[in-house]
């Protein structure tokens, strides 16, 4: 794998194949509105990271390692930065169709374990440089986003909660208990099945932790899986309206008759409401941590201050 640093060609100015531009008919409306809904939606992005650019003495330059969350599909000329916690295992189903060339007619046929094998969808990482920059140039790029904090949350329900996910609780429970819980028992210390959300708080905003490398996919930020001020999205889907804003990416690279995002009726699905009994339950200077750490995430996707966040 090769980790040269590349310049990103395309990025931050005219959205690819002007797809979405194409899609402004005056004869029909719902397109029409859509278009212009998802050029607010891009220009919120390019102002923010201005603002960031201006604030921020840091420079990045990306390499193939960082696009390992850029799913592509060669057949439809499609970029997707898969987002964990954002219907990410609906859209690689979805992705997988795409690019089966008639292996998948149906993307609720296919088991979720099989979705999140790796080798099931080419990412742009595998390519080369000048690869890489023809499709960033080219290709449709989407992405879907969720409110940080209810992303977060689902994340913590998800990864520490169930029984099932003893993995994580290896991984990271254990290490989170040993170094946030006082007089932990050795049951919790070996296992790390317990983890409590104001622990796993203090993990995320301990300097030791950004110290330690990246953040784990799944409570990482959008920002840094993504790179939109490196990489300019055509189109930016909300989980809000997660079916509507899918079928629309669907259509504009022409299979909007004969395929359709899965519907979606999850009963355990984080809502504002959960998310604000789980911040209850943590300090007001961790409130505030975990705002920042999420900020660029709330400025990008246009997501307000929480009313439950007490900043004060």
């Amino acid at each position: 794998m090769r980790r040269d640093p590349f310049m990103v060609e395309g990025c931050c100015g005219k959205g690819s194949r002007n797809a979405l531009q194409e899609l402004y008919n005056p004869t029909q409306p719902e397109l029409s509105g859509a278009a212009i809904l998802h050029q607010t939606r891009r220009d919120q992005v390019v102002d923010s990271c201005r603002a960031y650019s201006a604030s921020s003495h840091k420079r990045r330059v990306l390499t193939p390692a960082d696009l390992k969350h850029l799913v592509v599909d060669e057949d439809h000329e499609l970029i997707y930065c898969y987002v964990p916690k954002v219907a990410c295992t609906n859209w690689k189903r979805v992705m997988m169709v795409l690019t089966g060339r008639g292996k998948y007619s149906d993307p609720m046929e296919i088991p979720s374990n099989i979705a999140h094998i790796a080798s099931n969808l080419k990412t742009l990482n595998q390519y080369s440089i000048s690869e890489i920059n023809h499709r960033l140039k080219n290709y449709l790029k989407f992405l879907f986003v969720r409110e940080p904090f209810e992303r977060l949350v689902s994340a913590y329900r998800n990864k520490f909660t169930l029984k099932y996910n003893s993995s994580f609780h290896k991984r990271f429970g254990t290490r989170i208990i040993r170094h946030y819980r006082k007089n932990a028992t050795q049951e919790a210390l070996f296992n790390g099945a317990d983890v409590r959300f104001k622990e796993f708080a203090e993990y995320l905003v301990d300097p030791a932790t950004q110290r330690d490398g990246e953040l784990n996919e799944h409570w990482q930020t959008i920002y840094e899986l993504c790179h939109p001020c490196h990489i300019h999205y055509d189109m930016v889907g909300k989980y809000d309206t997660l079916e509507e804003d899918a079928n629309y990416v669907l259509r504009l690279v022409g299979v909007g008759d004969s395929l359709r995002f899965p519907s979606y009726a999850k009963s355990t699905r984080t809502t504002d409401a959960m998310t604000a009994q789980f911040f209850s339950n943590i300090s007001i200077q961790q409130q505030i941590q975990l705002y920042q750490l999420y900020k660029l995430d709330f400025l990008m996707y246009n997501y307000t201050i929480p009313s439950y966040l007490r900043m004060d």
